[in-house]
């Protein structure tokens, strides 16, 4: 009885042996036969450029062309008295990366004045030359009501190559200070930090307008006003 056992435990030993040198023997971590085996190189593992990763919210995820930044991030704007911004012509720059059909301005109205008295008011979108290249009607029936984002159609459509573009916006009339409001992306002068004129991120250009002129000198941007807490205006494009 102990030689069967003795016999049998021999032969499995043998086959299994067999079994490895046929098959190649690999060690944890090596090769065939316990040769070390060579990693795959990271680049195998790593993602492709640009494939797929999150890079933050886009207009285009709000059926919007371009904006002045995440509406999402845009803060509650307290607008100037009407002695202060009235007759002034505001400026936002914006800077288009591909060409578009300009059709809208969308603005943040974010709180209606119901006694104001309001004319003259535009939005509009001047070159980087300081050349008027679209305006909206007199947009002030529509700050009456509605305090809401909404767009202000261009009287005009135009093609905007990409570039820079400042997008202006006139007040006129009479409204309560605290009461009509704009949504706003960055709050006074800091959105200006590194720049200068004819390049600022936000300015205001002369006074006493009743209407957008044709062309302005951006070389004369001011901060005077803005730097007296009128914050910089959120605008998108469609």
């Amino acid at each position: 009885m102990r030689t069967r056992t003795t016999t049998a435990t021999t032969g499995l030993v043998a086959a299994l042996a067999t079994m490895l040198i046929l098959g190649g023997c690999t060690a944890p971590g090596g090769g065939r036969n316990g040769a070390a085996s060579t990693p795959a190189p990271a680049s195998a593992h790593a993602p492709a450029p640009g494939g797929g990763a999150f890079e933050g919210p886009r207009p285009q995820d709000q059926n919007l062309l371009a904006w002045t930044g995440d509406p999402n991030d845009a803060g509650h704007v307290t607008a100037q008295s009407a002695a202060g911004v009235g007759g002034r012509v505001t400026l936002v720059r914006i800077v288009l990366r591909e060409q578009i059909t300009w059709s809208n301005i969308w603005l943040g109205l974010a709180g209606i004045d119901p006694n104001a008295q309001l004319a003259n008011c535009y939005l509009g979108v001047y070159d980087a030359g300081g050349t008027l290249v679209g305006t909206t009607e007199d947009i002030s029936p529509q700050l009456m009501t509605d305090a809401i984002a909404k767009p202000f159609a261009l009287s005009k459509p135009f093609t905007a190559a990409p570039g820079t573009y400042f997008i202006a916006l006139l007040l006129n009339g009479n409204w309560a200070t605290n009461v009509l409001t704009l949504k706003a992306t960055g709050a006074g002068i800091s959105v200006n930090a590194g720049l200068a004129p004819p390049l600022l991120r936000y300015s205001t250009v002369l006074t006493g307008q009743t209407s957008l002129p044709s062309k302005v000198n951006l070389a004369e941007q001011s901060t005077s006003t803005i730097n007296t807490g009128w914050a910089s205006q959120w605008y998108a494009i469609s």
